[in-house]
């Protein structure tokens, strides 16, 4: 059996801080395992800059034009981490055995990535990297992140516990993931369903080297509520189920308050009615909320437009097909001049 060729995928947003440091233990890191004869000498680095603001590209550029085995994949815009994550999968997919995907500021330790690429060459095509502690994150994210993994459970989803997007897919894994059309994609919870022989790697998290985390509390908000609602219904089956609570709760009270007027002893009660009435419309504007979440994401679905858009790749020696040869050279050298 040839050795597989790998192609190690590393979303980027801002990560000018990080990029010397990470290219290089990367870099290392394919040496090392085509000198254990792990992995093919074609094996490559794809760094995928998500419309970052800094010189994030331009350092992945020219790292490339000193090293052909760094390349990259420059999006249009800012799409996101797990858009960014897919267009570097499905870019490199092609001319790849086998993918990693690790984040740019290698927090996740690389050298279990020579146990991802022993447990492929066993069989498995799908690798998960998952974390044995929470040792580096506040309070704050290590309890929430697992009260997070906790209510994903709960709500049906199949979730490796502690595992974030540190993994390896084969390339016919990543053929079927492609097969997922769904713009609100939550990578987290598609892997498993790939179905595919898989398996569980469990290392320790570092801290970050550089740079600030691409995952403050408003986005870790908004991903957690992506990923609940890209997978389950049961936060709509749980307020029908509050609704009829209310309903037959209400109905006994009703019963209770009949039998008081009945008897004559009925007592004004202001507080407990404006407690009643704020109840349910706090209950209802919750129930809104929740329905309006989901119809949004129809919403996003039925336009079916393109989850990210590529503006230049290294990595296929090429550029978007619908882009004349002399305009791509044009941003070329667009970009060169805007950094000398």
């Amino acid at each position: 059996m040839s050795e597989p060729i790998l192609t190690i995928v590393v979303p980027c947003y801002n990560e000018e801080q990080v990029l010397p440091d990470t290219i290089k233990q990367l870099l290392k890191c394919l040496d090392e395992l085509v000198q254990e004869k792990l992995i093919s000498i074609q094996s490559k680095l794809l760094f995928v800059d998500d419309g970052s603001r800094d010189e994030t590209w331009n350092s992945i550029y020219h790292y490339g034009l000193h090293d052909q085995r760094v390349k990259g994949l420059k999006l249009s815009t800012n799409v996101g981490h797990q858009q960014a994550l897919l267009a570097g999968l499905f870019s490199a997919k092609k001319q790849s055995d086998c993918l990693v995907s690790i984040d740019a500021d290698l927090q996740d330790d690389i050298l279990v990535i020579r146990e991802f690429i022993k447990k492929y060459n066993e069989g498995y095509e799908v690798v998960l990297g998952v974390r044995n502690e929470r040792k580096t994150d506040t309070f704050f994210k290590k309890h929430t992140a697992q009260g997070f993994y906790k209510l994903m459970k709960l709500m049906g989803v199949n979730m490796v516990y502690n595992h974030a997007d540190f993994r390896l897919l084969s390339k016919r894994a990543v053929h079927e993931l492609e097969q997922f059309h769904e713009i609100n994609l939550f990578l987290r919870g598609i892997v498993p369903l790939i179905g595919f022989k898989s398996t569980n790697v469990y290392y320790n998290r570092k801290e970050r080297m550089a740079g600030e985390t691409k995952y403050p509390l408003k986005k870790m908000l908004s991903f957690a509520l992506d990923g609940i609602t890209s997978f389950s219904v049961t936060p709509i089956r749980f307020v029908s189920l509050i609704g009829f609570v209310s309903f037959f709760v209400s109905m006994m009270f009703g019963s209770y308050f009949i039998g008081l007027k009945l008897t004559g002893n009925t007592t004004t009660g202001w507080t407990s009615l404006i407690t009643s009435i704020w109840l349910i419309g706090g209950l209802q504007l919750i129930a809104i909320g929740f329905i309006g979440e989901y119809i949004g994401k129809i919403y996003k679905e039925t336009k079916r437009r393109p989850r990210y858009i590529v503006d230049i790749d290294t990595f296929n020696l090429g550029y978007p097909a619908h882009l004349e040869e002399e305009s791509t050279n044009h941003v070329v050298e667009q970009d060169l001049i805007g950094q000398s």
